[in-house]
């Protein structure tokens, strides 16, 4: 276990409403700070890591909008904070921002430890450094802004590649990173990027062509966070 403070913009509980955990009570916890830069990011108010946007636990979980206020926490901090809150939910996706800018062993094993299952929701352009029964769900971003690449380690560590879809090139630009990678033992799930009916579409054909797994975005169909 490390002594890493993590920082953390949200925290909720709520239904994990994509990929193979669909419909599963989860605790999400949001970390600050991203350089990758996808232009279609739905959580840019994570982006930036500044001591100065640092506050206090009660203000950054009762925030009633989104906002760049995070707190520090400790591992062992995080699991007190969670039965504080009185959450029921045993299923800890850990999400950001990228979270894999942080060393998550020590924390991933602590709740595995206590009983919890754990998901890492990460870009694949960093390490993912977590305990081995942690579930890792990829969804690779390629060429954004911030210049990283999805590294191939990321991507062999996976449990679940996720990976977001408008348009054909995004399925060849899938297929160009998955070439030499072992998917044996690996989930591959297309989400069609905001609804929109042609990328669903596409999704659909291309799942079915290839016996993948198609990913919606439930949470969004039925109003919650």
């Amino acid at each position: 276990m490390t002594d890493q403070v993590l920082n953390i913009n949200e925290m909720f509980e709520t239904i994990q409403g994509e990929g193979v955990y669909t419909g599963v009570p989860a605790i999400f916890v949001r970390l600050q700070g991203c350089p990758v830069g996808c232009p279609w990011c739905d959580t840019k108010h994570t982006w930036t890591l500044d001591e100065n946007l640092i506050d206090s636990v009660d203000a950054v979980i009762n925030k009633s909008e989104e906002s760049e206020r995070f707190f520090g926490i400790s591992d062992l901090g995080l699991l007190a904070l969670f039965e504080q809150q009185g959450y029921n939910a045993k299923h800890v996706v850990i999400t950001g921002g990228e979270p894999c800018m942080y060393d998550l062993t020590g924390i991933t094993e602590l709740l595995h430890e206590r009983g919890f299952t754990s998901q890492i929701e990460t870009s694949g352009t960093f390490e993912a450094k977590c305990a081995q029964q942690t579930w890792v769900t990829v969804s690779p971003k390629v060429n954004m802004k911030g210049g990283y690449d999805v590294l191939t380690s990321a991507l062999q560590r996976a449990n679940e590649i996720k990976h977001p879809i408008a348009m054909q090139k995004h399925v060849d630009e899938l297929d160009a990173l998955l070439a030499g990678i072992d998917l044996t033992d690996k989930v591959v799930c297309l989400q069609p990027i905001s609804q929109q009916a042609r990328a669903t579409e596409l999704a659909i054909k291309t799942c079915i062509d290839r016996n993948w797994r198609l990913s919606l975005q439930t949470h969004k169909y039925v109003g919650i966070a």
